[in-house]
């Protein structure tokens, strides 16, 4: 009897332990999540010898680095990929499918975060902003949700849905740059009244214009960036007023042909003009001094710009990435300055990465095509025209995805089912395409691998189309100058995932991860509940 009550006893004194290691949390002061618009995973690697010991590096040796980490379904896209990093889950289920797409209800193509029930705050234009297409919640509104909407969250970036969709529904404010003529960040009523008087002085500072004023040249001697392909070639799109996209680039010569301030976005100085706002908002709102757990979420947009102009090869991009290195190094220096080296946690990843440059790629004897958007436009029409005696059937194709038009098939007494099964045949056949499927087929059948798991990921019923297409591998529908993304093959897939700070293990992993489970795993940290519409897991080898 005795030896039983001690058993009890024992058992009693366990789950007490247990139970306080659960309910006591040491949270950090401060989350801040950056996400780096079109960043590949070897450009870690590439560029490794490059760059110095405070950025990359530092998260590198210090965190906790995913050398395996991908999305897990298609569309690779700007909105997409934020959407799916702070949500915790993918597009069949958040509802973001795109950047732009084509609404079947309004019957137009619609911007991801567009609102016009709200008026821009900062400028004129660009500030009808709101996340509210945005179907589940994010990390950052659980957290806020967590502490009684205590804390604030606080969400930038040069691309407005690159701030918007971050900072999820609950957000204290989001910012974004507003280029033009304007060279301000700015913000929608959604958020506030009017600009907070800190953001005001950085906007009165007139530092964009220092910016503007700059020569975009290489950080170190153009000679020893043998990672990239020669700076004069055929493959990169030049600036407007220029012969040749070749080094150095005069901005205050180049602006006015190129947008005036929107020619910030399209250099490092972007990146660099971020890391000043974010510095001037961890000060000014006392970010990770609130008493209760802050975030951050950052999102570089230069990037993208810069690879989709240049592309993946060339010295810009190259040049680019070492400068963010010495930008990310001035911003955990900061970090460390005004949060404290031990009181903030971060992650790194990207929103999606890059294809090589397809004519580049032709160049060199691999595979790789252009698709033609019209011509196959036409071949589609032509074969239903001959097939079913009607125009019109097919309303819009975007995102490769085809919309049919239900009153033309309506009044043409044609089954959305079989013209569609009947497309599907015909577009397979095409050139350039690689897979092709109904939406039935995405509701009726699992696919668990491969090419069509990544396709039923991005598919959402309600506002998805008709028939979805996957073209080849190195195959985009763009300028043979420059590159994109979209595809669910390795090359837009592969990315970034690092942690770094508090209650994160220094070490690495090179098991399969995908982008979904790194909002699980802050959550874990901070052991508060999931975003409702999770469905990653926790990265557990990266927690302490």
């Amino acid at each position: 009897m005795k030896k039983r009550v001690l058993f009890y006893c024992i058992l009693l004194s366990i789950s007490s332990l247990f139970a306080q290691k659960v309910t006591q949390v040491d949270r950090p002061k401060l989350v801040v999540g950056i996400v780096v618009d079109q960043m590949r995973y070897d450009y870690l690697t590439r560029f490794y010898n490059h760059y110095g010991n405070d950025g990359f590096k530092r998260l590198l040796n210090e965190g906790f680095n995913v050398e395996n980490g991908h999305f897990n379904y298609i569309p690779t896209y700007t909105a997409v990929g934020h959407a799916s990093v702070y949500t915790g889950t993918t597009p069949d289920t958040h509802g973001i499918i795109g950047n732009n797409w084509f609404d079947k209800f309004k019957r137009q193509s619609i911007y991801c975060v567009d609102d016009d029930r709200y008026k821009t705050i900062g400028a004129e234009h660009g500030g009808k902003k709101s996340p509210y297409r945005l179907v589940t919640t994010t990390i950052t509104d659980q957290l806020r949700l967590s502490q009684q909407m205590k804390g604030k969250t606080i969400s930038m970036s040069i691309k407005d849905r690159s701030a918007v969709l971050p900072g999820g529904h609950t957000a204290n404010a989001a910012y974004w740059f507003q280029g033009k003529d304007d060279g301000k960040f700015i913000s929608s009523t959604y958020y506030m009244k009017e600009l907070p008087d800190w953001v005001k002085k950085f906007n009165n500072s007139k530092v964009a214009k220092t910016y503007l004023k700059q020569k975009w040249t290489t950080l170190k001697n153009i000679k020893s960036y043998t990672e990239s392909i020669e700076d004069n070639n055929n493959f990169e799109e030049p600036f407007k007023g220029m012969d040749k996209a070749v080094f150095p680039y005069d901005l205050s010569k180049l602006a006015k042909k190129n947008g005036s301030y929107d020619m910030i976005k399209n250099t490092p100085f972007g990146n660099s003009i971020l890391v000043d706002f974010a510095k001037a908002a961890i000060k000014a709102e006392k970010l990770g001094q609130t008493g209760y757990t802050d975030f951050l979420a950052i999102s570089f947009s230069s990037p993208d710009y810069i690879g989709h102009r240049f592309g993946v090869d060339s010295k810009e991009v190259q040049d680019n990435y070492l400068r963010l290195d010495a930008d990310i190094a001035q911003l955990l220096e900061y970090l460390d300055k005004e949060v404290g080296k031990d009181e903030y946690t971060l992650f790194l990843t990207a929103d999606h990465a890059a294809v090589p440059v397809p004519s580049y790629l032709q160049s060199q004897k691999i595979p790789a095509q252009y698709l033609d958007k019209k011509a196959f436009r036409k071949f589609l029409d032509d074969k239903l025209k001959s097939r079913y005696h009607a125009e019109g059937i097919i309303e819009n194709i975007s995102n490769f995805q085809v919309f049919l038009n239900p009153d033309v098939l309506n009044q043409n007494k044609l089954d959305k089912q079989t013209v569609s099964e009947y497309l599907v045949e015909e577009i397979i056949n095409y050139k350039a395409i690689f897979k092709a499927v109904t939406a039935k087929t995405m509701q009726n059948t699992e696919f668990t691998s491969g090419i069509l798991a990544h396709l039923q990921q991005g598919y959402n019923q309600k506002i998805s189309g008709d028939i979805l297409i996957v073209p080849n591998p190195a195959t985009i529908s763009y300028s043979k100058k420059g590159s994109t993304h979209g595809s669910g093959f390795n090359y837009d897939t592969h990315v970034p995932i690092m942690f770094y700070g508090k209650g994160i293990k220094k070490g690495s992993s090179k098991n399969y991860t995908r982008i979904i489970d790194i909002t699980p795993t802050i959550a874990n940290l901070l052991q508060i509940a999931f975003p409702n519409g999770s469905k990653g897991q926790v990265v557990e080898e990266a927690l302490e």
